[in-house]
């Protein structure tokens, strides 16, 4: 009987990650809060963010993300 190991047959694209972060329990930048704002990455939203997150630390973050 063949074992159907799904994990190997999926392209390396469709592979999950081992492991899955959601929110800001890792280092970001401000561009990171403007591009999870929907925002595009100019120097006035960077400023913004940057201001955020100098108020609000990673809540700043968080808002955006699950």
């Amino acid at each position: 009987m063949k074992q159907d190991n799904t994990e190997e047959q999926q392209p390396e694209s469709r592979q999950r990650p081992v492991q899955l972060f959601t929110g800001s329990e890792r280092p970001f930048d401000p561009e990171d809060l403007v591009m999870a704002s929907g925002r595009e990455c100019t120097p006035e939203n960077v400023a913004r963010a940057r201001k955020e997150i100098a108020e609000k630390g990673a809540a700043a973050l968080e808002r955006y993300l699950p």
